[in-house]
């Protein structure tokens, strides 16, 4: 596709070399494929680096990294541990290489793997049963201050049910106003999500986003 609309530009007046410069392509590239060598020709170096292990160090290498004592440990503890020993094998992306070419860079260590969990996913079907709230910058009178926001809303209606605003940005000023609004709407601590009391409601208990 691209060399048809090189050529169309071309036909039309255009230099090749001004239209290979617009797609951003060298012209030899472009003779290179119109004499049919549209495969990339590199086949990178032909011999391997000087400092390549050898079969004998690579097998010592995973010896290592799998000896009691290490085999808890990345590589980004166990080469500074052999350090302080005096002791030098590989290098860390080395030992990482190794060990991802052996299927053995896995999770290492006594701790469970860290888990990806989605949070819970928190649907309203009418008022009142999902709130949502947020802390949004107003702008004042004085260029680079601004006063805060302080909203609740319910998520099914779009209402809002608690607002104010404040020149700080602060959780203890948060939590007195999600603590008033569920009073005005009658809430007990029994309704809150989680069974949290009202009058222990901390800035601790409640994060920024739903309720």
């Amino acid at each position: 596709m691209i060399l048809e609309l090189l050529d169309e530009a071309v036909s039309r007046g255009a230099r090749q070399s001004k239209a290979c410069a617009v797609i951003g392509l060298d012209p030899r590239t472009v003779q290179r494929w119109k004499r049919g060598a549209m495969e990339d020709q590199r086949r990178g170096p032909k011999r391997s680096p000087r400092n390549k292990l050898s079969e004998v160090e690579r097998r010592r290498v995973l010896a290592v990294v799998n000896e009691p004592e290490h085999r808890d440990s990345p590589p980004s503890q166990i080469v500074p541990r052999l350090a302080d020993r005096e002791v030098y094998l590989a290098s860390e992306s080395t030992m990482y290489r190794i060990l991802r070419e052996e299927k053995q860079l896995a999770h290492r260590g006594r701790s469970r793997p860290r888990a990806h969990r989605r949070p819970e996913a928190l649907v309203a079907s009418a008022p009142g049963q999902t709130w949502s709230w947020d802390i949004t910058y107003l702008k004042s009178p004085i260029r680079g201050i601004f006063y805060y926001l302080y909203l609740i809303m319910d998520v099914w209606s779009r209402k809002v049910v608690g607002w104010e605003v404040h020149e700080q940005e602060l959780a203890e000023l948060a939590a007195p106003l999600v603590e008033q609004t569920c009073r005005k709407a009658g809430l007990g601590p029994d309704e809150w999500k989680g069974g949290a009391a009202i009058s222990t409601f901390e800035a601790e208990i409640f994060s920024e986003g739903e309720l």
